[in-house]
């Protein structure tokens, strides 16, 4: 969400900022954008494992960048809780805060993500059933007829523009046939969620567009019961309000979109720029799977989780945290933690895979959805490329620019060149690539 400001008019508000963030780093601007894990790396030599910093409009938020520390914060929901009614700048920002709708504002502020105590449990237990019901070898066995459906349409040509056409569109085709979204909605949503996340415009406008489209698959999975997450959310005796479907249709798709499609473009980028992956994978020692999960550790998609929010006031690392402050979880930069990357120890030599790119605790991301994102984005990278295996990088690596988000780290575009194929290829067949 680069220079949100630009984007969205501010009105005139008063937003209090307290003596700790008199100097802060406001996340968002175009360094923040270039390089991201360069700005982690200075916060955390000025501050330690947690940080003052300033969101759109100036709002303040301390980042935890500390792995200890997250997991401290994740697995402590009573005193670091998930409800942003907790906030206390809740009653000083207005309806146009260009963030509100990625901290729970809005409708979506009925969705289990949101949830506290009891209520989360409750949810939490049939959201985590409804995924088990999705039989997986049918959900891999989709999205390759999916993902071959997609480079039929760019094959011929010999260019593409990756992101567009293959990354944002793929997961919501799979989270769609998962969720039961008809396919005449997902141009639509790809949109909003870009205008959301600050990549396409004003994310108030796209939380409307989203929104209208997550209230229509309600309507429909509550008068019609089916074999999809939605309906079994719908008809599972918990009794959710028509609001609260519509916000938890919004957050599961959503939430496995944005992820998905930013690893999907970022490891797609690995394999085409660093020749560590580039060698191995030709040589066939490498596999998507092995790119994939080093994006988790090295360029995670999701860097910054928003939020927590104190319950009362504490110290984390020496640092107080007054009750009520907004506490954004630095996820990527927890990857930079000398506890979770020891010094002097060559990346492709540190084989850890406890990562937190799905975050931790009761409130992370559901153990079948991890599995989900990945069946999407290795599989999808593997059709891609037994389709087309001499793929490369259009422009000069250098000259790859980010989307202007806070909370996700994907590519604008990624052009690339290939040879068309001059046969139809077996999406199952053998490659060089995996």
């Amino acid at each position: 969400m680069s220079a949100p400001d630009t984007e969205v008019e501010r009105p005139e508000v008063s937003i209090p900022l307290p003596e700790t963030h008199r100097d802060a780093m406001r996340l968002g601007d175009e360094g923040y954008r270039r390089d991201s894990p360069a700005l982690f790396a200075e916060l955390r030599r000025r501050h330690g494992p947690v940080a003052p910093v300033l969101l759109a409009w100036d709002v303040p938020a301390w980042l935890v960048m500390g792995y200890s520390e997250l997991l401290q914060v994740t697995s402590d929901p009573d005193l670091f809780a998930r409800s942003f009614r907790r906030w206390n700048l809740f009653d000083d920002l207005p309806p146009e805060w260009p963030m509100w709708p990625l901290i729970g504002g809005g409708f979506a502020s009925e969705a289990m993500l949101y949830t506290e105590g009891e209520e989360h449990r409750r949810r939490s237990v049939v959201f985590a059933e409804a995924l088990s019901r999705i039989d997986q070898w049918e959900f891999e066995e989709f999205c390759q007829r999916a993902s071959h459906r997609l480079i039929e349409e760019f094959a011929q040509d010999g260019e593409v523009e990756l992101i567009s056409a293959y990354a944002q569109r793929l997961p919501v085709l799979a989270l769609g046939w998962m969720v039961g979204v008809p396919e005449e909605y997902h141009d639509d949503l790809v949109t909003g969620f870009l205008q959301l996340m600050g990549a396409g415009g004003d994310p108030i406008e796209g939380m409307a567009r989203v929104g209208a489209i997550c209230d229509r698959l309600a309507e429909r999975a509550m008068k019609e019961p089916g074999p999809y997450v939605a309906s079994h959310l719908a008809h599972s005796g918990l009794g959710l309000t028509h609001e609260q479907l519509s916000a938890d249709i919004f957050i599961t798709i959503i939430a496995g979109h944005q992820t998905c499609a930013g690893w999907i473009g970022n490891t797609i980028r690995l394999m085409l720029t660093d020749q560590t992956h580039t060698n191995a994978l030709t040589r066939g020692r490498r596999s998507v799977t092995e790119a994939a999960r080093e994006v988790l550790k090295d360029d995670t998609p999701t860097q910054i989780f928003a939020g927590r929010w104190a319950a009362r006031t504490t110290q984390l690392a020496g640092t107080t945290i007054q009750g009520g402050d907004m506490v954004l979880l630095g996820l990527a930069a927890s990857h930079q933690d000398p506890l979770f990357r020891p010094p002097g120890r060559p990346r492709e030599r540190h084989h850890s895979r406890a990562y937190l790119s799905f975050s931790h605790g009761p409130h992370g991301c559901p153990h079948m959805a991890r599995a989900m994102a990945e069946i999407i984005t290795v599989g999808g990278i593997e059709t891609l490329l037994t389709h087309l295996p001499d793929l490369h990088l259009a422009v000069p690596a250098d000259r790859l620019r980010w989307q202007p988000q806070v909370l996700i780290r994907a590519l604008e575009t990624l052009p690339v060149t290939f040879t068309p194929p001059t046969i139809s290829t077996d999406p199952l067949g053998d490659s060089l690539w995996l």
